[in-house]
């Protein structure tokens, strides 16, 4: 209800009606792309294909759902966001390991203007590469309709340039809603591909309760679909709890005189989210486990021992779940420690003259802050853990294919919330006076 309630107040003033008109047409714009055929590209074969019991738990599926089906269709957006995704985290790792990019990045905003340079010409390079990947995946299982001659090198550049196209317009796309729209863009159009797979969704689960449970009379479905329902709700209310927790550190700053003013002197508090490597973890992992998988795809020998290894990884295995589960909480780990320096906030706390009660300035509030950062993120890596292979588990259960249900839930309520928060906070420096009674 806060949420609607937001999104009728916010259209109530025009320049937020604006922005969020705005924002569904640059999403609009998206799902034509989505369905948009690159050129030489048997569509229904590969639609087939990709729709079969074979491409479950790979690399493939994992794409299929961040790009609403795209990828399905051959589109020119089959690429999606995923290179600028992949192209950000790198650039996020190596301004940690490189010196220059972490100088860069600590210029203000003119650093930011040259990370987020680089992070385009990545994302045109990444998307060139998956777009090569992509086409002999697509020459291999004989989707491409011309593949010999002159006119086969013709369609190999045809297609890998659309590809490579359609990552970077999604980039601009993003970009676009960032600067003139509500919310991130990137993360919008993602909400838009995932929530486009609810009907289909809705329509799979129907079929499981009527086909199978009612018409055949398998009674575990009658049970299964109505218990998978309850789940999906409570699954985003606890998503929703989790999302807004966080450790309050307190803190107290010295009162200290400034020509005629005094300042400090109050109690306040440091806020640490319980959840603060947000989906990072779950796409980590989840990329790197259905590797195997898309291997498995693309091998003809199913007898061979390296099938039947890479076979063990299926993410209807009991090892997925194990290894999936192990790293989630490792990437948690590795994201925090890049993203949070406890030496830097014991160093900004000591230059504002503030201090936590109990504890000396210097090496003992680093300390202090690395415990209390250990626990919060094994808190918010053993919630991640359980969102990922909770649907995994009910789905092995039931016989449901809802293998990443976990990453999808917690992308559209981050999102969700991100953007209510957004529309909260633009609202408030209009001082909307309906808003604040």
């Amino acid at each position: 209800m806060q949420i609607l309630d937001t999104l009728r107040n916010a259209w109530t003033i025009k320049e937020l009606r604006r922005k969020i008109l705005f924002t569904l047409l640059i999403l609009v714009v998206f799902r034509i792309g989505s369905f948009l055929p690159v050129p030489y590209i048997d569509v229904e074969a590969l639609r087939a294909s990709m729709e079969s019991s074979a491409n479950s738990g790979t690399m493939f599926e994992y794409l299929g759902i961040l790009t609403g089906g795209a990828l399905s269709y051959g589109a020119i957006f089959a690429m999606s966001v995923t290179p600028y995704i992949n192209s950000s985290i790198i650039m996020q790792l190596l301004t940690v390991a490189i010196p220059y990019l972490e100088r860069v990045a600590k210029e203000g905003e003119e650093g930011r203007r040259k990370i987020a340079k680089y992070t385009r010409f990545a994302t045109v390079i990444l998307g060139l590469i998956q777009g090569i990947a992509f086409y002999f995946y697509l020459r291999n299982n004989d989707f491409v309709t011309y593949t010999a001659g002159f006119g086969g090198v013709f369609a190999a550049i045809v297609i890998v340039l659309c590809l490579t196209a359609g990552s970077a317009i999604m980039m601009w796309l993003g970009e676009q809603i960032d600067a003139k729209g509500i919310g991130n863009g990137i993360s919008m159009l993602l909400f838009a591909g995932i929530i486009s797979r609810g009907p289909e969704a809705a329509v799979t689960l129907w079929n499981y309760f009527y086909e199978l449970g009612i018409k055949q009379n398998q009674a575990k479905y009658i049970v299964l679909v109505p218990v998978l329902l309850v789940v999906f709700i409570a699954l985003i209310g606890f998503i929703v709890w989790m999302t807004g927790a966080e450790r309050r550190i307190p803190v107290q700053y010295a009162k200290r005189v400034v020509g005629r003013k005094m300042y400090g002197g109050q109690n306040t508090f440091m806020p640490i989210q319980v959840n603060m490597s947000g989906v990072m973890p779950i796409i980590f992992a989840s990329s790197i486990l259905s590797i195997p998988s898309t291997i498995t795809a693309f091998m003809s020998n199913t007898e061979s021992g390296w099938y039947k290894v890479l076979s063990l990884l299926n993410y209807q295995t009991v090892m997925y779940s194990v290894l999936y589960f192990a790293l989630i909480i490792g990437f948690a780990y590795f994201y925090v420690q890049i993203q949070y320096n406890p030496v830097e906030m014991a160093n900004n706390l000591r230059q504002n003259s503030g201090a936590i009660p109990g504890i000396r300035p210097g090496k003992p509030t680093v300390d202090f802050i690395k415990k209390i950062l250990s626990r919060i993120t094994l808190m918010g890596a053993l919630f991640l853990g359980v969102i990922a292979i909770l649907p995994i588990i009910v789905g092995s259960v039931g016989g449901i294919g809802v293998s990443l249900g976990g990453t999808s839930i917690l992308i559209l309520v981050g999102v969700a919330l991100d953007t209510v928060r957004n529309l909260e906070s633009q609202m408030l420096m209009r001082h909307y006076k309906g808003f604040l009674d």
